[in-house]
């Protein structure tokens, strides 16, 4: 059973998420905090596996319950999922320095916030450290293939200077090069072999790929994702491609640029 913790400032949103969490077989609610100072009290109190943090609350925010959580000497440190309403490169990347593992944008899906809790929830064997694997030998690549990667994220209007943007580079990479996105690789071997590579965690691997998509979405070149994705950003209502669609569909394009070469 995974133990959740809500806290936000909003009544109605911990009383939606409340019962539909409490509704699923394998989640439980032990409680809703609705300011920072209450937030830390909860944490030590009920020693939930996964924390759903909003980042704007009275008496301590988001960042301020993070910055103090090392302060409550915990035995294990819960996963941290941030909701924010603000797709800011500068703001994820302080929290996931912090220590949060994920983001979800408002407004967000019920079913998808269930899936991502499940994903980050920690297990015996993981306690949320980051994941040191093997390297693999380096597979040779066509002379141009990473300046085509390059192109193309440049051309969706991605800026260089976010951390989501050479994570999302190599992945898109690894894919091009044998990895089976439709088999789990992404979070199985993509996202490790990444946080090992940048000394990072993969939650915080996909939270900075999914926050560089968020900015790219609302500020870059919207008739490329578009046409990209084949299907209309603007009729999503605030939802955007998964961060394995985006890989995948780029993936795909930078194979078909290698075959027309």
């Amino acid at each position: 059973m995974i133990r959740v913790l809500i806290a936000d400032n909003n009544f109605q949103l911990c009383a939606a998420l409340s019962e539909y969490l409490n509704s699923l077989p394998d989640m439980e609610v032990v409680g809703c905090a609705y300011d920072g100072e209450e937030t830390l009290e909860m944490i030590a109190r009920t020693n939930p596996d996964v924390v759903i943090l909003d980042i704007t609350m009275p008496r301590l925010d988001g960042m301020a319950v993070l910055e103090r959580l090392d302060d409550l000497e915990l035995t294990r440190r819960p996963r941290i999922i941030v909701l924010t309403a603000l797709a800011r490169e500068d703001i994820a990347q302080r929290f996931t320095a912090l220590g949060a593992d994920y983001f979800v944008l408002k407004p967000f899906d019920l079913q998808l916030l269930a899936e991502r809790i499940r994903q980050f929830a920690p297990s015996d064997a993981d306690e949320a450290q980051p994941v040191h694997l093997p390297a693999k030998a380096p597979k040779q690549r066509p002379a141009d293939l990473e300046a085509r990667i390059t192109s193309l994220l440049h051309e969706m209007g991605m800026p260089a200077h976010f951390k989501g943007y050479q994570y999302l580079r190599d992945a898109v990479l690894m894919t091009v090069e044998g990895l089976d996105l439709v088999g789990g690789s992404l979070s199985k071997e993509i996202y490790p072999r990444l946080a090992s590579k940048y000394n990072a965690t993969p939650g915080g691997v996909e939270a900075a790929i999914r926050n560089a998509l968020i900015a790219c979405w609302e500020n870059g070149n919207r008739p490329f994702l578009e046409q990209l994705t084949g299907q209309s950003l603007r009729s999503r209502q605030g939802r955007f491609p998964t961060n394995s669609m985006i890989i995948a569909k780029l993936a795909d394009h930078l194979r078909m640029q290698v075959r027309a070469s």
